[in-house]
């Protein structure tokens, strides 16, 4: 018999894997932190690298950025990667604010980008970015983005033909509201769109943005309003459709999509009206027209905030929050996803 990944140091029969799913596993098991959220996972030269943000709880001035290396069939153990501490006062007081939904990226033969937020709520937070050139073993000093740049604010962004890293962002201090980012130096010059919507009518954060045939993008994430949101560029992210919503629930709870190398489209999503289970993953080849792949979790309880790449050797691998106690790391081969299309928004049974 074949044993895939592990559960609550149990291992998992490969037959007891939903179809489709490779390998399973927690990034740890145990941690100096009772609370993690907000996954994110990068290939680079020397494995995956992943991050998330942990601490007491959400918002708990001692939640900081927390990151674990794949190597081989192992994880690292977490080690604390950023924290908010601002200033120690003449009292010996630490003053800190909490971290927020860091997101990696690994530039083509440059370092390993990490960006996340600090602040006391994320209507009042601000960008941060740190680098390693070491596959994520040690980490520069954090420097805070420019005014107004928050960065990839939840999902990773893509880099495109003409050397610009676009970055799917979004703000929360006047309604819930979707723009776009981009630099073209590792984040040392940025330029931005304006808000693509009002965030009265149609509140939405946190984009994932996929590629299109003849340089067409699409953006697509969380919105309050029920259903996926979603928006069309024809210029390279520079300016956007006005953003509607799909045929797809959403119960305001975060998603991540990736184009993959066959030019299809993966979307992973909490594919229900109400609550965070289950978590699914959805496949398109022109963004529109979805089918059901795999069905993560269907258990009750909280799996969530999904963070999805394509690496080198064309596995799909997925990172999410699972119970708010642990982050769960899936590995999935397309190759044996059977797919059926999923009509009217409705999941097929």
């Amino acid at each position: 018999m074949l044993w895939c990944g592990c559960l609550s140091g149990e291992l998992i029969a490969a037959n007891e894997l939903p179809r489709g799913v490779v390998e399973a596993e927690f990034i740890y098991e145990t941690a100096p932190f009772p609370s993690c959220h907000a996954s994110t996972l990068a290939e680079t030269s020397q494995g995956l690298v992943a991050a998330w943000f942990g601490g007491t709880a959400e918002k708990h001035p001692d939640v900081g950025i927390w990151v674990s290396r794949r190597r081989g069939t192992t994880w690292t153990k977490p080690v604390e990667a950023a924290n908010g501490v601002q200033y120690t006062d003449v009292a010996g007081k630490v003053h800190r604010h909490p971290c927020w939904n860091p997101v990696l990226f690994q530039a083509p033969q440059g370092p390993l980008l990490l960006f996340y937020k600090c602040g006391p709520s994320p209507s009042t937070w601000w960008g941060m970015l740190t680098l390693s050139t070491d596959g994520g073993e040690t980490w520069a000093v954090p420097r805070r983005l420019p005014e107004g740049i928050a960065g990839p604010i939840k999902n990773k962004p893509i880099l495109l033909d003409d050397g610009r890293l676009l970055c799917p962002s979004s703000s929360e201090d006047d309604g819930w509201r979707v723009h776009i980012e981009w630099t073209s130096d590792w984040g040392r010059t940025w330029f931005r769109t304006g808000p693509l919507n009002d965030g009265r009518q149609l509140g939405a954060i946190q984009p994932s943005v996929l590629r299109h045939p003849g340089g067409r993008l699409q953006a697509l994430g969380r919105s309050q309003n029920g259903k996926l949101f979603e928006t069309w560029s024809e210029d390279g992210g520079k300016s956007w459709s006005p953003l509607q919503l799909t045929a797809l629930p959403n119960p305001n709870a975060g998603t991540d999509a990736v184009t993959l190398a066959d030019g299809r489209h993966v979307l992973v999503y909490n594919h229900t009206a109400r609550g965070r289970s289950p978590l699914n993953v959805a496949v398109s080849r022109d963004g529109v027209n979805w089918q059901a792949a795999v069905v993560l979790e269907s258990a009750p309880g909280e799996y969530s905030y999904p963070a999805v790449i394509q690496t080198a050797d064309q596995r799909v691998h997925i990172t999410y929050t699972w119970k708010r106690q642990k982050i769960r790391h899936v590995v999935l081969d397309p190759a044996q996803w059977e797919l059926r299309p999923i009509v009217d928004g409705q999941w097929p049974q």
